[in-house]
């Protein structure tokens, strides 16, 4: 972004060097606040990181680690042509993001996905922040609305936001928090898994392209029977219970405790996360009605997790039932489901373009309390904001990432481009992106895989020109 301008270049006047040597603050050390402090670093402007963990701890996190993930260890589709969260990877990327860095460098077998060793990535990502010269960390945890005198904050506290500070914000804007529940799967040990039933293999072979790809999960059969045995097993087994101010949360629908989606009727899971299409048990020439897939969780292989196996089951029950499985029989699990409450602000109504709160400016918002879902978009919410939050310390023209990239689709459905009342959480996808008359040789419209393919070139395009634009805008 080129080299920080002085207060003097930018104001003509001494009183200004307080504030531009004044760091902004981030509170949250999670996906955003990480990728937020980078950016704002970068950019050659001093932040605090304050992240409350260990000191004040989470129903959610394990670690008291930088960027822990504390659901699934994906990132989903890399396919930056066709997917549109692989788009985002790629804009990303270009925008020299922290996590997509260390997402790479730490990345085991999934496919056409994107998944890391959590434990290293976590690692890296906090060594990388602690070393950077402008970058600090206070674990401390900030109780309510932050002091008046730092003039710059992002809130990137995730959809784990302490009461205090979800309280403050709630008095400050006069709006009710939006909530839902968000469900953590299973982790399995490999070597208990029972490979004389299962079988490792990639839906539709994805990945095979590349050496040693296409055969990244392990695949476990069920025949109609198990199936049955398996749904009634689901639908009746204790659940975890609610407390009362909990009971009137709804579910993102996104990501559904795989008992709730078994009670919307017999083939639900056998149409969705067990759908036994793309795959061919080698074992049996029998057609599997449904199959449960598992996924690798660390870069050794030791571990796999469950693909959209996330449950509120209490523990004993998740051990007897997923022991209904074929070929997870003696399954060890190195970690049980759980289940956490996850808040977000109706951020249409409260947020400017560059993520301000409309009633305090000095507070810009990032990560899922904005109402963005999933680890990528999170990242990708702070990364804007981090670099939103320099500019504006820098005294340097904001400049918003065109609608029509992955970026600018994202923003712009979280400030004003969503129904501020039916607002709910978002995963980037192409339905965001503005129309593009594309056509094939003959004049028709191009659509279905092709337009998307169309609308993601058009995407990188305009996001490079973005990142010119901006670099400009700093020089």
């Amino acid at each position: 972004m080129g080299a920080p301008l002085t207060s003097i270049e930018l104001h003509g006047q001494m009183p200004m060097v307080s504030l531009m040597n004044s760091p902004i603050h981030i509170i949250g050390g999670g996906l955003a606040g990480s990728e937020a402090a980078w950016q704002i670093a970068q950019a050659g402007v001093p932040v605090v990181i304050h992240e409350m963990r260990p000191v004040r701890t989470t129903d959610a996190h394990k670690t008291a680690g930088l960027a822990e993930l504390v659901c699934s260890n994906s990132f989903r589709s890399d396919d930056a042509e066709y997917n549109a969260v692989g788009l985002l990877h790629a804009e990303m990327r270009r925008a020299n993001s922290l996590i997509l860095r260390e997402a790479d460098a730490h990345r085991v077998p999934a496919g056409s996905a994107l998944a890391v060793d959590r434990d290293g990535f976590s690692e890296a990502v906090e060594k990388a922040l602690t070393a950077h010269p402008l970058i600090s960390i206070d674990r401390a945890e900030v109780a309510g609305l932050p002091p008046e005198e730092w003039e710059s904050v992002i809130i990137a506290t995730g959809p784990l936001t302490s009461p205090d500070l979800s309280a403050a914000v709630r008095e400050l804007t006069g709006q009710d928090s939006l909530a839902f529940f968000d469900a953590i799967a299973p982790i399995v040990h490999r070597e208990s898994i029972n490979m004389d039933v299962a079988w490792f293999q990639s839906r539709y072979d994805k990945g095979a392209e590349v050496e040693g790809g296409g055969a990244d999960y392990v695949n476990c059969p069920m025949d109609k029977a198990q199936y049955e045995a398996f749904i009634q097993a689901l639908r009746t087994g204790e659940k975890t219970e609610f407390k009362d101010w909990e009971k009137d949360t709804p579910y993102f629908e996104g990501c559904l405790p795989i008992e709730v989606m078994a009670e919307r009727g017999m083939e639900t899971l056998a149409y969705g996360p067990m759908k036994p299409i793309g795959l061919t048990n080698p074992r049996s020439s029998q057609k599997p009605h449904a199959i449960v897939q598992l996924r690798q969780d660390n870069a050794l292989g030791t571990l796999f997790n469950m693909v959209g196996f996330q449950t509120k089951l209490k523990h004993g029950e998740q051990v007897r039932i997923f022991r209904m499985i074929p070929g997870l029989e003696n399954a060890d699990f190195a970690r049980l489901g759980g289940i956490h409450r996850n808040t977000f602000i109706n951020s249409p109504k409260l947020l400017d373009e560059t993520l301000r709160l409309k009633a305090m400016p000095r507070l810009r918002f990032a990560g899922q309390i904005t109402g963005c879902e999933g680890y990528v978009e999170s990242a990708a919410v702070g990364l804007l904001a981090g670099r939103f939050a320099a500019a504006e310390r820098l005294g340097n023209a904001k400049v918003l990432p065109p609608l029509t990239t992955a970026f600018g689709a994202l923003l712009g459905h979280i400030t004003g481009g969503a129904d501020e009342t039916t607002f709910q959480p978002m995963n980037i996808n192409f339905g965001l992106f503005p129309e593009i008359d594309a056509r094939d040789g003959k004049g028709r419209p191009i659509r279905g895989r092709d337009r998307k393919k169309h609308l993601a070139i058009r995407a990188l395009n305009d996001i490079d020109a973005w990142l010119g634009a901006t670099r400009v805008a700093a020089e």
